[in-house]
């Protein structure tokens, strides 16, 4: 399946969690964060996963939960939150359903072997329930920097934001 755009309706979704299960039907009139890795504790998800860690609060602030998703079980969950102090949520997408209906699962390729795995790729929920916007081939260290600025329209210490610039109400147009 192709990866979902902006305007797509989120699938919806219902994934255990170490703290329960965590159900998009739940989420609804809330904008999230859900985010896509290949496997918990290796270097480049846990370089993501540290950055999400990191910038928590700022997007507590905000009022926008965030979400790590992955094929590897409860126990691999836990284990891999306790050994970095992860703040946030991580879903166990055991069979990978749920990526999939994002369009987050795909080929990939390692040392010239080609197969079938978690394409990382970050998506924002929109309170209405559709896609606001979409990283693909994320680039772990700084992500979360980069989801963040999207969120708050303003540049951290090394992204640049990406937030589309708001246009100016009638009002403060006709000043």
């Amino acid at each position: 399946m192709p990866m979902l755009k902006p305007g797509d309706p989120a699938p919806e979704f219902e994934l255990e969690s170490v703290e329960g299960v965590v159900r998009s039907a739940d989420l609804k009139g809330k904008r999230y964060v859900l985010y896509f890795y290949p496997a918990d504790d290796t270097p480049g998800c846990t370089t993501e996963a540290c950055g999400f860690r990191d910038r928590l609060p700022e997007f507590q602030k905000l009022g926008i939960p965030v979400f790590g998703v992955s094929p590897q079980g409860l126990d691999s969950k836990r284990k891999f939150a306790s050994k970095y102090q992860l703040n946030f949520t991580l879903l166990a997408d055991v069979d990978h359903r749920v990526a999939e209906a994002f369009g987050a699962w795909g080929e990939r390729s390692m040392y010239g072997k080609k197969y079938m795995g978690v394409l990382r790729s970050t998506f924002v929920v929109s309170p209405d329930g559709l896609i606001e916007h979409v990283w693909a081939k994320v680039k772990p260290d700084g992500h979360a920097d980069d989801v963040l600025a999207y969120l708050t329209g303003k540049p951290t210490e090394n992204h640049e934001a990406t937030a589309p610039k708001r246009r100016a109400s009638k009002a403060s147009r006709q000043s």
